[in-house]
């Protein structure tokens, strides 16, 4: 999925990224807005991961979204 459907789909995938990664707050999933590179931050930042730790993550949610 481009950064482009992620975007316009947002609004309709976000409660599943918040069931995915559930120390993600509503407020913060909402300020990701879709953003590719504030997930996988914000992922980093709540989990304690590194950067590629969590983009195989999000990779691996958007394959299955």
């Amino acid at each position: 999925m481009n950064t482009d459907v992620i975007k316009g789909k947002w609004t309709q995938i976000k409660g599943e990224a918040r069931s995915q990664w559930g120390k993600l707050t509503d407020d913060e999933v909402d300020q990701i807005a879709g953003d590719r590179d504030k997930l996988i931050g914000k992922i980093q930042e709540k989990y304690g991961i590194a950067r590629n730790e969590a983009e195989a993550q999000v990779n691996d949610w958007l394959s299955k979204v």
